[in-house]
């Protein structure tokens, strides 16, 4: 028997997989809708966000449907384990803490070695931002330009290019689809808020004001796509079911992502 090569699963795919069994083994059949995620969590021992990304990695994978202001609901696909379910790489609450930990310190560095020029293009990337508030690819254009420019305004051009590597992660399918329900007009106005703050204190030499500011920004937008889950896949129904059957389902697994 030849042998294959053993591949570590992120913990969003392994609870996708724990659900999907759930589907196959018929205790949540064709139709029916799933435990809301605040109870799949505490069932699980995993975080709310690991089980939203499972959860959207499902509806990517054609498992599940989520309809906005209902809830999460099982399709007729069938059957489709782990094995099917397709690494998107890591997931989208990796990437915003990765990108607090690099970009604070490169909002730091920059805040120390931004010239006048680098100042006037970022202001710049802000302004086409709010002008192309409707058009989605030249306001992500803008955005993106604003987090390399700031790298590059340190000038070390190995940091530019870390996060443009940052920033192509988010073109993966999972995050495309959490931010399609969760990047709301709330989440546009702060960020032109958030950029603004984040000049200004490059502007004024200020680099722990700069990191600060940075930390700021993306932990704002981690709250809203952690936030907003509620209103799309509300508490109510189905969770003394969900005590009964995914106890009786239930595995260990580990609370780490693998890398």
């Amino acid at each position: 028997m030849p042998l294959h090569t053993v591949e570590p699963l992120r913990l969003y795919r392994q609870i996708a997989g724990q659900i999907a069994a759930l589907i196959d083994n018929g205790e949540f059949p064709p139709g029916s809708r799933l435990p809301a995620e605040r109870e799949l969590a505490l069932l699980l021992g995993v975080s709310r966000t690991s089980v939203r990304e499972a959860v959207i990695s499902l509806e990517i994978a054609g498992r599940v449907e989520v309809r906005v202001g209902s809830g999460i609901f099982v399709t007729a696909s069938g059957p489709a384990r782990i094995a099917g379910l397709a690494d998107d790489g890591p997931s989208p609450f990796e990437l915003l803490a990765a990108r607090r930990l690099i970009e604070g310190e490169i909002c730091a560095r920059a805040a120390r070695t931004a010239k006048k020029a680098d100042i006037a293009a970022l202001r710049a990337t802000v302004e086409r931002m709010r002008d192309q508030a409707d058009n989605a690819a030249q306001r992500d254009a803008a955005d993106r330009e604003f987090h390399v420019r700031i790298a590059a305004a340190t000038g070390n051009g190995s940091l530019a290019l870390v996060v443009e590597g940052l920033w192509q992660q988010r073109r993966g399918t999972l995050w495309s689809r959490i931010e399609t329900y969760f990047h709301t007009k709330k989440i546009r106005a702060a960020t032109l808020v958030d950029h603004a703050a984040i000049i200004d204190a490059i502007e004024a030499r200020d680099a722990d004001g700069a990191r600060a500011a940075m930390h700021r920004h993306l932990a704002h937008v981690e709250r809203e796509f952690a936030r907003n889950w509620d209103h799309i896949a509300p508490d109510e129904g189905m969770k003394d079911r969900a005590r009964r059957t995914a106890s009786a389902h239930r595995r260990t697994i580990t609370t780490q992502s693998s890398t």
